[in-house]
Formats: structure tokens, sequence, C-alpha cells
């Protein structure tokens, strides 16, 4: 599978939706977080990032401007013990609910499916980070309709046993521009993570973000000995 460079596979799309990004540090010491919003609506752009608990949550940047909030308002991190949940809408807490009634990620993203904004049935996608006797693997996951059907929906979770060191995992929810926007296809993309630290790491994603469509970035290290961690959260809206 291609290594992609992750400068250039961030430049690549001017418009990838929402993206995920999970992966482990060259050192091997971290697990490293990524997740980002795109938006090209006012109501879209209207967003930023706040700490919420361990996890964080969208909330408007101006009330006033709010039009539509259920597909856009949600918490997008969350944390169940070892495990840190990251996601694209509302079913972060579907996950975290019922993987705390002892359900798998997979058995509690098979009851949900894609969004209802049609025509374009924006995929759910969804990620788990697990830490594990000083180690950590994770999963992604992507529910979207059939070729555009809104009455088929097809699931995928690709799951990571001992991920390789500076390697990350990447996908996103549209695949390139069009009306209505095609839904992500095949594997999540294999990029390259620099030997960077949280600040340098979370500035070049940012930079590399298409500039006038990029909303917000959360970033998170993740501690695979002690489970301790730092994040970074950058708003366009300030």
């Amino acid at each position: 599978m291609e290594v992609k460079n992750l400068a250039a596979e961030l430049n690549s799309l001017e418009y990838h939706g929402r993206g995920i990004m999970l992966g482990k540090s060259v050192d091997g010491s971290k697990a490293i977080a990524i997740y980002f919003i795109m938006g090209r609506s006012e109501n879209s752009r209207n967003r930023v990032f706040v700490e919420d608990g361990e996890g964080i949550r969208t909330q408007a940047f101006d009330e006033s401007k709010m039009v539509d909030p259920h597909l856009i308002i949600y918490a997008p991190v969350r944390v169940l013990g070892n495990k840190t949940i990251v996601t694209n809408g509302d079913q972060t807490d579907t996950i975290y609910e019922l993987m705390d009634r002892q359900m798998t990620f997979e058995q509690a993203l098979r009851t949900r499916e894609f969004e209802d904004d049609a025509p374009n049935y924006t995929p759910r996608i969804s990620g788990i980070i697990r830490l594990e006797s000083g180690d950590m693997n994770f999963a992604l996951s992507i529910l979207k309709s059939a070729y555009g059907n809104p009455d088929s929906c097809e699931r995928f979770t690709y799951a990571y046993s001992n991920p390789l060191p500076g390697k990350a995992k990447f996908i996103h929810t549209y695949k390139a521009a069009g009306n209505p926007l095609p839904s992500f296809e095949g594997e999540p993309k294999t990029v390259e993570l620099p030997d960077l630290d949280i600040d340098d790491m979370t500035e070049l994603v940012w930079n590399n973000l298409n500039i006038d469509n990029k909303v917000s970035l959360f970033v998170r290290y993740i501690d695979v000995n002690t489970g301790k961690y730092e994040s970074r959260i950058v708003n366009k809206n300030k």
C-alpha cells in the first residue's frame, strides 16, 4: 500500500469534508488522534471546537446565524476508560453508551447509518484508540450509502493491531468535489507521520488544509504507557 506524505495528502483536495487520522508516533510512545472539520455553507462554517471534559464538542461561533444544528453540533471526541472515541457526528455518544454496556465498537455502529442530508448522504466516519499493555491499537469505520441510494447502507470497519510507528490511517467523508458530493471510497489511506511534537504537528496539519474551507482542528497525543494526554485545538473563527 502506498504511504502518502502528510502535507501533500492534505493538499490533494480542496474539500475533504471531515477527516479522522489515527496512528502512532515515530518513537512509538504516543498514540496520535487528529480530527478536522471543513465547511462550505455559512451554517457549517459557523462552528468552533471547545473542550468538554476529557473530550471536545462543536459549538456555534455566532448563535444568531445557526440554522440547523442537528448534524453539526455534537461531541467529536469522548473518552471511555482506556478508549478514545473520535467521530464526525453524534454517533460518538452511541459508541460511548453502548460500549459502556459491553457492546463492541462495530456492534454499536450497527445501530447507526449515514447522515440524512440528501442528496449527499454524508458518511459517518468513526475511530477508536485503545491503550493496552503499554501499547495501542485502533479501528476506523465508515457507514455510507450504496452509490448514493438512501435505501442501502454499506458498513466497513478497519482494525489495526500493533500499528507501525510513524504511520497513521486517514479517512475522510468525501473523495472529491461534486454535486452531490461523492463518498470516500476504499481503505483508509496510509500517511507518514513526521517526527514532530504536538505543536509542530498541529501547525503542519492546519497549514495544509484548504484555507477557504477549513473550520476547526483537534490534535491529541496520548502516552501509551500512562494514558496521559495533551491536546490542541485550532479554530478559524476567533
